[in-house]
């Protein structure tokens, strides 16, 4: 099986995005550059202990995507513990709503996002009463 191990989002300004990032979901950045030959930053998503993955943040090789264009690529989903903070942290670093939250039926609450780079991200909170 091949098992989603690293991600890697595209930006066109590196700082904006560690902000961005590093105030929504408190992420950490590690300078990778010189061993990808580029700006690239390594994205410290969470504890080793938790689930989820790892990944960087990479300097965009060719234009962002066009605004209300389908998505050509993968979309990755941020797990947190409270859907409305997250959403107040997005919108006052610089992030749009996508697609506004709704609900999953007995499971969570879920929508969509564009950080300040273009790219489009979701955000999750379980919530078995979610209806």
């Amino acid at each position: 099986m091949g098992k989603v191990v690293h991600f890697e989002i595209h930006v066109d300004d590196m700082e904006r995005a560690k902000k961005f990032y590093g105030e929504v979901f408190g992420w950490i950045f590690e300078d990778w550059s010189e061993y990808a030959g580029m700006p690239y930053f390594g994205a410290v998503t969470g504890d080793k202990d938790e689930m989820g993955i790892d990944g960087a943040l990479m300097q965009r090789q060719s234009p962002p995507p066009s605004a209300g264009q389908p998505l050509n690529g993968f979309a990755c989903t941020m797990g947190v513990e409270n859907y409305d903070a997250t959403e107040e942290k997005i919108l006052a670093s610089g992030g749009t709503i996508a697609l506004p939250k709704y609900a999953l039926p007995g499971m969570a609450w879920q929508g969509y996002y564009t950080d300040p780079e273009g790219n489009l991200f979701g955000v999750h909170q379980s919530d078995e009463n979610a209806k």
